[in-house]
């Protein structure tokens, strides 16, 4: 892990859930101070949740203007003499996880609508830094009915997403709300992270057995994946980074979660979509590339670390 650097207030919401629990410790680590907005607790000593419903507008702007903690009423300094001085930056992560958690239409509903909220309120109080989740499944083959293909490998974020899921295409307004909001705000800084599928720490264990027994049951989720913990990393490299208005990243880890070559992967279980530049011996199909030259990821967590061959 790098070295500490100068630390940012953030609001984290969504901090509660499978990536955010793994995401907060890493921002702590480095310096960084969190409020989590969720609507469950989040089991840590220094951070505090502020349960609010991101769909109400007024319930974000106010959550986006509040103390972090309640000893935060003696600090004089972070009190502007007109309010609460807005944080740094702010990470949306908070969202209906996939489809049927919800009728398809309240996924929908309560996906966009939240993003579009916290979006708008961050460039209305003037913060010039958001991050927000997207999704692998933009890619258009995670939830896809029946079988489906890509239209080319590697995916990367020039790909012409065109998904037929609520999940997928709810994330995808996700993208056009930030877009326009940059257009609207110059000088802010919106990056969305099209999220591979989520491995903890203890998921090697549970289910990479299968993943490598039976790849073709990874095909979804493009043989790839993102351990929370690097995941933590890239949300502070976003936060680090300024300057790139409205960016799309996705945010996996370096290789295939396969045994064999990707390209041998590839072959067998793609063998009509089209591979349009030289990939990597063991190079994810859902690439990363972007986010290791624009912002400098590196991976920690290779799940061979983890996983007896």
């Amino acid at each position: 892990m790098a070295a500490p650097t100068t630390g940012k207030r953030i609001v984290f919401t969504g901090g509660s859930g499978k990536a955010g629990r793994h995401c907060i410790p890493y921002l702590l680590s480095r310096g960084h101070t969190v409020l989590n907005v969720d609507l469950n607790p989040l089991p840590h000593p220094i951070v505090h949740t502020l349960k609010a419903d991101l769909t109400d507008s007024g319930q974000v702007f106010n959550a986006l203007s509040s103390h972090f903690h309640l000893s935060h009423y003696e600090n004089p300094r972070l009190h502007s003499g007109t309010g609460v001085q807005p944080p740094d930056a702010v990470i949306h992560f908070a969202a209906y996880a996939r489809n049927l958690l919800v009728p398809d239409s309240e996924c929908f509903r309560g996906n966009v609508l939240s993003t579009y909220n916290v979006i708008e309120a961050a460039c209305k109080l003037g913060i010039k830094k958001v991050i927000i989740a997207s999704s692998e499944t933009t890619y258009g083959v995670c939830f896809a009915q029946g079988e489906a293909e890509y239209h080319a490998f590697p995916l990367e974020e020039d790909y012409d997403n065109d998904p037929e899921d609520t999940y997928a295409t709810s994330k995808l307004c996700g993208e056009r709300c930030a877009r326009s909001f940059t257009r609207r705000f110059p000088g802010v800084d919106i990056y969305a992270l099209r999220i591979g599928n989520v491995i903890e720490p203890d998921e090697y264990e549970t289910l990479f057995p299968e993943f490598l027994e039976k790849p073709a049951t990874r095909k979804r989720n493009a043989w790839s994946y993102i351990d929370a913990r690097d995941l933590g990393q890239i949300c502070d490299l976003c936060v680090q980074k300024n300057g790139l208005g409205f960016q799309v990243f996705n945010a996996t880890n370096d290789t295939i979660t396969t045994k064999e070559p990707t390209a041998e992967v590839l072959k067998k279980y793609a063998s009509n979509t089209p591979v349009s530049r030289d990939m990597g011996e063991y190079e994810a199909p859902l690439s990363n590339r972007k986010i290791r030259e624009v912002l400098g990821f590196k991976d920690e967590h290779d799940w061979r670390k983890y996983v007896n061959l």
